[in-house]
């Protein structure tokens, strides 16, 4: 398949590593604030929820979006706020925790497999194929070696989805770890929020910086042409979610969709008006 317009400035070049801790998180892109972005925002949605009709219609590709991010980075906000008008018949939102007995007896791409969208789909991956690669990593439970290889398998992975008509788009949610933190207390301070707080949240803050030269790394490896990366600024929520529906919109845009041709001669159909 070839390479789909992209002119977003979030954009990881495949040429040029980065490093996660230079980037700042907080920027506001084009916009200087929300009410500055809600017009674009409406936009940009009006337009997903269009063009996935055709996308559903025509069943030639399917779109795969990979969210990654931090705990507390707004992956399911993303979610909410860019998907809200979507038909959910054609849109499937997975989420990847810690795997399975069932699933650590298998490769770990074979639960991933399963829950790539159809063409004809919109596929959400709440966390990825590549939690695989970032907490064994930063936990000591695979060594650089196997996570080396186990990005290079996700590589020639999407690469083959992308030949098989899925388009991929993947997202890094960004935001700094004083903004986590001030999230986290958020959380302790709203009892309507106690619902989503755990000890791991606590527990991995302490890996920061381990988790940031992960992502270096998995950035460097597997942001190519055919599968990109984007680093979103995600501690305006606002600007997380016109940049994100902003690249959705051109992508889908770019696959120049169109309705199938009906499989029936339409000029003799008549409706029925009256019946026994």
């Amino acid at each position: 398949m070839p390479r789909l317009k992209d002119h977003s400035a979030y954009r990881i070049d495949p040429d040029k590593p980065l490093r996660l801790k230079k980037i700042p998180a907080d920027t506001t892109g084009d916009f200087a604030d929300a009410d500055a972005a809600k017009e674009a925002l409406k936009k940009h949605r009006d337009t997903v929820d269009k063009l996935q009709e055709l996308l559903y219609a025509s069943a030639t590709h399917g779109l795969l979006i990979v969210l990654q991010g931090m705990d507390t980075s707004g992956k399911d906000g993303t979610i909410r706020s860019i998907f809200a008008g979507v038909n959910p018949q054609g849109c499937n939102v997975t989420s990847f925790k810690v795997p399975t007995a069932t699933e650590a007896k298998h490769d770990f791409l074979w639960r991933v497999h399963n829950a790539v969208p159809a063409r004809g789909m919109i596929g959400i991956f709440n966390r990825s194929h590549y939690e695989d690669v970032l907490a064994p990593r930063v936990h000591g439970q695979i060594d650089g070696k196997t996570a080396k290889r186990r990005l290079e398998q996700i590589r020639t992975f999407e690469s083959m989805l992308t030949e098989n008509g899925i388009t991929i788009r993947k997202f890094f949610l960004h935001i700094s770890f004083e903004e986590q933190g001030r999230r986290l207390q958020a959380r302790i301070d709203d009892p309507d929020k106690h619902w989503k707080l755990s000890e791991g949240d606590f527990a991995e803050r302490k890996f920061w910086g381990e988790y940031q030269d992960a992502y270096d790394d998995i950035f460097a490896a597997t942001s190519t042409d055919e599968a990109p990366w984007y680093v979103i600024p995600a501690e305006h929520k606002w600007q997380r979610n016109v940049a994100i529906s902003g690249v959705i919109a051109d992508t889908l845009a770019s696959m120049k969709l169109a309705y199938p041709k009906p499989t029936i001669d339409v000029k003799k159909l008549e409706v029925v008006n009256s019946y026994k």
